[in-house]
């Protein structure tokens, strides 16, 4: 009897086998061909599941987003049963910054899908994140939580606190990226501008767990 093929599985492998080429080569150099070299599958069944290389890198990316989404969960979930405002901040905040390989991989994918998309129609008209604000949206909240527990310093902006926050966070990854700050360095910035935003003495929404990438 034929080995019945799990379609979902299939589409799975290729986008591993997309993110793999890309990580080694850059997004702008990958086709479809060295994709399925990686693969170990025929061109022919990337193009039947795919069938244009914006749709291969649409799912690569969706792939890369959900995992990505799996490590901030597992973070926060490292800083224990009741982390506090602050550390689950750092943990959303610090699993973004490219510490690892995982990490590294992402970031450099998601930067370089955004400038191509700026001059690649067809990218531009796949925004592969469903809902763009929703990590402002979340961040916003917990700040606005700490801020009913009276955590955050007096005259706070919640939204703008939270959209600065994460563009810190994108451009010191871009940083640790290019090699222009260790992560370390990075991870201090962050710190400084917690400090700024968090009352002194917000120390038991602070965990040590909050800070150590899960294996």
């Amino acid at each position: 009897m034929p080995k019945r093929v799990d379609h979902a599985e299939r589409r799975t492998e290729i986008a591993e086998a997309l993110v793999r080429v890309a990580g080694r080569r850059g997004l702008h150099a990958v086709g479809m061909r060295e994709v399925a070299a990686e693969a170990g599958v025929s061109l022919r069944l990337v193009q039947y599941y795919f069938q244009t290389k914006e749709k291969l890198l649409l799912f690569g990316l969706e792939l890369l987003t959900e995992r990505f989404g799996e490590r901030v969960s597992a973070r926060v979930r490292a800083a224990g049963d009741s982390p506090g405002p602050r550390a689950t901040v750092e943990a959303l905040l610090r699993a973004a910054l490219p510490t690892d390989d995982e990490s590294r991989t992402f970031h450099h994918l998601y930067t370089s899908y955004a400038v191509l998309a700026v001059n690649d129609p067809a990218l531009a008209a796949q925004p592969f994140i469903k809902n763009p604000d929703a990590a402002e949206d979340a961040l916003t909240e917990l700040l606005r939580q700490a801020q009913e527990a009276a955590l955050l310093e007096p005259g706070v902006d919640a939204r703008l606190e939270a959209a600065g926050l994460l563009a810190m966070s994108a451009g010191l990854g871009t940083g640790i990226l290019v090699g222009q700050r260790s992560p370390e360095s990075a991870t201090a910035v962050l710190d400084h501008h917690l400090n700024r935003i968090f009352r002194a003495g917000d120390a038991a929404g602070r965990h040590e767990s909050a800070v150590t990438t899960p294996r």
